[in-house]
């Protein structure tokens, strides 16, 4: 069962829903372009004649496809039976089939009764039926020359399938021991619960399901009017029968539920012993995550080996990681099918997580969270404090108009919540009561399911309510809906109100440091059936909170670098190879300096030289000092090589000779002291849809370090942002864009902190700002080197200088020293100095000029000192209230690099 393509159009919602239902196949699971200089694969098809039900006269028709690669015509093979999707057929699967065969496996793909040109009914599963085909399908592969057999009549094989498909793997292994391995995808393990949980009808779900076997159209057709008057289509009759009595019902029954639960896998959980690998989606409103809780549980139960892997996408659309799924289904196959104990199959539990947005295309990308064991849906819980007095909302008349959650096709707009965008939520005022926490002081990871007790009173019999948890932003304007899941509950006898505990949709998310979560109990939802009649719950939560399950010991892996990084041509490789060989460079890092342990900054004798340059030496024999706490102006005029000594200090080129210490540590790329450092080097990208804080939060993830580690409210109130944190960067204006770069800079309160131009675009108030927050944040001890042309602002924020021209260190000292080294001093007086006196100031000896100034004199020196000019100013009874340079670094700056350039 996938949706692919929905597109919500207003009131055509059903509609289109209705069309495109067909797509809710597995069908896609396995496909994938196969290339063309790929060995040829032999394939065989063939028309398998079975019983209708065991003993019964009539037949159906199975149509199946057998393939094998002639490199593997030897000897014999284990084999891999591949089922697909609701709605697909055998042709989705040829792909992935001849991968398999080329991997040395026969493989043995169909279409199950009633799709494709399969006849029968469709029975979902019925033991009779389609897994009763399943049983002759293993039949005929021990028949088989090039099949493995363990002994006679039992060939070596394998079941994968994705949704339909991997429950009839699940069915498989529980009703036939010859199976050896199963992978199933996205599935189920107790229909009637995924259809009916906790006695609520799934009926948006259902209805597609139901709407795609009457129509009985093939993946991508448009869907046919059904085949008989009575709606039921391909079906078998008694599941039609079942259908349309649930839903005019709008509720299930106990006939409806036993049905179900009898065609799944929970029917034959205590006999599904081999190894099994589950793949299950986040964004899956149809087969949530607690189903592939509950298979583990009863297979680990049964004492074979099982790993999870929470996938990207859904039934609900996203990513579906086709590729990697099918890389580590084969590797399952490869250890428990074939007997490689050397196959790597993977962690035993694995989450893909959001890990920010490809610029190029604008998809969201994933990273691998993975962990040595399965934590369940409850470990390590959390209690959050909800705040809320007991609340009375509203079921109206006809459950319309509904609340919003879990939309088939949609819910993969819930990714994007841990990027800062929204998804497709929406609850009606009157129709629900909500319990919000206060902000987080810390992030919170949920990885599993949430618990909340409630008490509940409503004046029906019975209460139907929607439980779900929004991630809300600090401004309150703005919530997201994890994954867009709800979970529906039925609650029966709450006429007398009643106390239950409520496990709310598993999901993984990170809720940011500042942001709140609620929790949401809706009377209806678009999704399910709610009751027609009005009716009036009030809840309370008397448990005070919430119970936010962690697993902290799943760690998220660094980010994957693009493909292009890494697959260079093999040449490249060659050349480094020889280079590492033949040691052109050595490149052991010297032995740290425990001398410079608490030095930020040392640079000795610093060269380097890039190839074909005609200007000779971009950095030339550049030593200096940087102390902590200080502020460290590089001045220079273009092409001085501030830039390329910043690059060399980041770790991003190689020196050709001297050696840069940052805390004693030697400075090459990638090593681990480059950590504690933060850079803001021409500009910071950040995406303009998502807020301040969620670009931050993504560039931390991409960090690969734990969320604890950012400091994120430190760097914020230095930064300065304030509410605008919460707004989307698109509205900041030029200043809060570098205000937010350099907050990003730091991130991790890093120890140096290197700033190239940070005021460029800036007006007036916004350089201010700036500069007092580079002030602030060298305040606590940490040191700032900031690279810029605009001299009166370095003046004002810096504490010491480093003047560079020609690649070459021209002066560094402290600010003072270098704008007191000039030849023209102001004098300071209390009173107007008479023409009298300004001549015999004028006339003093080591005086060049004397002559009158806003505030007193200005006087141009010629050999003597500030001090022997104090003294003589003393002499002549001028009253001296202050005694300075009258030089701005500007001047300085001119008069050390040889003049204007």
């Amino acid at each position: 069962m996938e949706l692919r393509g929905l597109r919500l159009r207003g009131r055509r919602l059903y509609a289109t829903v209705g069309a495109l239902a067909v797509l809710i196949g597995g069908g896609g699971t396995w496909a994938a372009s196969t290339s063309d200089a790929a060995p040829a694969v032999h394939r065989e098809d063939r028309v398998m004649t079975m019983p209708e039900k065991p003993g019964s006269a009539r037949h159906v028709r199975i149509d199946t496809s057998f393939f094998t690669a002639p490199g593997h015509s030897a000897g014999r093979r284990p084999a891999v039976l591949l089922a697909h999707g609701f709605g697909a057929t055998k042709a989705n699967l040829r792909p992935q089939a001849e991968r398999l065969a080329r991997d040395g496996y026969a493989v043995l793909t169909w279409s199950a009764r009633g799709f494709g040109k399969s006849t029968g009914k469709i029975g979902l599963n019925d033991p009779r039926g389609e897994v009763a085909d399943v049983r002759r399908l293993i039949d005929w592969l021990a028949t088989r020359p090039e099949v493995q057999l363990d002994k006679a009549g039992d060939p070596r094989v394998g079941v994968a399938g994705g949704s339909y498909g991997g429950a009839i793997s699940l069915l498989a292994a529980g009703y036939d021991r010859r199976v050896d391995a199963i992978a199933p995808q996205i599935t189920y393990w107790n229909l009637a619960d995924a259809l009916f949980p906790h006695g609520v009808f799934k009926k948006l779900w259902a209805g597609i399901f139901f709407t795609t076997g009457s129509a009985g159209a093939p993946t991508g057709s448009a869907v046919r009017p059904p085949a008989t008057s009575g709606g039921c289509g391909k079906f078998e009759p008694e599941l039609c029968r079942m259908y349309e009595r649930v839903a005019v019902r709008g509720r299930p029954d106990a006939a409806a539920r036993r049905l179900l639960e009898s065609r799944s896998p929970v029917a034959v959980g205590d006999r599904i012993k081999v190894p099994t690998l589950l793949m299950q989606g986040q964004t899956d409103s149809l087969f949530p995550l607690d189903q592939a809780d509950d298979i583990r549980r009863a297979v680990r139960h049964n004492g074979a080996p099982v790993d999870v892997d929470w996938i990207a996408g859904g039934h609900d659309g996203g990513d579906r990681e086709v590729a990697r799924l099918e890389g580590r289904t084969r590797a399952w196959f490869d250890r428990y099918v074939k007997g490689d104990r050397h196959a790597d199959t993977g962690p035993a539990f694995r989450i893909s997580r959001t890990g920010g947005v490809d610029a190029t295309d604008g998809t969201v990308r994933t990273r691998g969270a993975g962990a040595d064991r399965y934590p369940g849906l409850d470990h390590a819980p959390r209690h959050i404090r909800l705040a809320g007095r007991p609340q009375t909302f509203a079921n109206p008349p006809g459950a319309g108009p509904p609340a919003v959650s879990a939309v088939p096709g949609v819910g993969a707009l819930g990714n994007l919540a841990s990027l800062g965008a929204g998804g497709l939520s929406l609850d009606f005022a009157g129709q629900y009561a909500g319990f919000v926490s206060a902000p987080l002081r810390t992030p919170v990871r949920l990885t599993g399911s949430p618990t909340a007790t409630v008490h509940v009173r409503s004046d029906t019999p019975d209460a139907v309510l929607f439980a779900k948890v929004y991630d809300v932003a600090p401004d309150g304007r703005r919530q997201v809906l994890p994954s867009q899941l709800v979970t529906p509950y039925r609650i029966e006898g709450a006429r007398e109100g009643r106390t239950v505990r409520l496990r709310l949709p598993a999901v993984d998310h990170e809720f940011a440091a500042g942001h709140r979560l609620r929790l949401v109990l809706s009377a209806t939802d678009l999704g399910y059936a709610s009751p027609a009649e009005p009716a009036s719950y009030t809840v309370a939560l008397p448990g005070g909170g919430i119970e936010v399950p962690t697993a902290p010991e799943v760690r998220t892996a660094p980010a994957a670098l693009p493909a292009w990084t890494w697959a260079l041509p093999a040449a490249a490789a060659v050349a480094a190879a020889l280079i590492l060989l033949t040691g052109r460079r050595r490149i052991t890092a010297p032995a740290p300096d425990p001398a410079l342990a608490e030095v930020p900054l040392q640079i000795s004798g610093l060269s380097k030289r890039y190839a074909k340059s005609a200007a000779g030496y971009a950095v030339r024999d550049l030593s200096f000092r940087v102390e902590q706490g200080q502020v460290l102006g590089l001045l220079g005029p273009n092409g001085a090589g501030k830039t390329t000594t910043l690059r060399m200090l980041m770790g991003l080129i190689t020196p050709d000779e001297g050696e840069i210490r940052i805390f004693g540590q030697a400075v090459r790329p990638g090593a681990p002291v480059l950590s504690r450092v933060g850079a803001f080097v021409e500009g910071a990208g950040f995406l303009p849809h998502l807020s301040g804080r969620a670009n931050l939060d993504l560039y931390w993830q991409a960090t690969g370090r734990p969320a604890a580690d950012a400091h994120l409210d430190e760097a914020l109130e230095i930064a300065g942002l304030g509410d605008a944190l919460d707004r989307a960067v698109r509205t900041y204006s030029q200043g809060m864009r570098q205000r937010l770069a350099l907050a990003q800079a730091m991130l991790g309160l890093p120890e140096l902190l290197i700033l190239d131009e940070p005021t460029n675009g800036l007006d007036p108030p916004q350089i201010r700002a700036m500069r007092d927050v580079m002030i602030r944040y060298a305040a606590a001890g940490r040191t700032v080197i900031v690279s810029s042309h605009l001299l009166s602002e370095v003046e004002q924020s810096c504490t010491h200088l480093v003047v560079m021209d020609g690649g070459r260190l021209v002066q560094a000292g402290p600010v003072a020293e270098i704008t007191g080294s000039g030849d023209t001093l102001l004098v300071g007086v209390a009173d107007e100095v008479s023409d009298a006196v300004l001549e015999k100031v004028d006339a003093l000896p080591g005086v060049a000029s004397a002559v009158r100034a806003d505030g007193g004199l200005l006087v141009r020196l010629d050999g003597a000192s500030a001090t022997q000019l104090l003294t003589e100013l003393l002499r002549l009874e001028i009253a001296v209230d202050r005694l300075g340079p009258h030089r701005r670094l500007e001047d300085a700056f001119l008069t050390l690099i040889g003049g204007d350039r």
